[in-house]
């Protein structure tokens, strides 16, 4: 899930509401990094 706040984009867990990164500029890159997230946790 991808949050805008006041430093910039953070990528968060929906379930735990950890922060897997950030802060980014824009939300290109968050989305970027989200979907790294994802690809890693289904290449267990």
């Amino acid at each position: 899930m991808i949050v805008k706040r006041k430093a910039g984009y953070f990528v968060i867990s929906k379930k735990t509401k950890r922060n897997l990164g950030g802060p980014y500029p824009n939300r290109e890159q968050a989305l970027k990094r989200l979907r790294q997230v994802e690809f890693f946790k289904h290449n267990k």
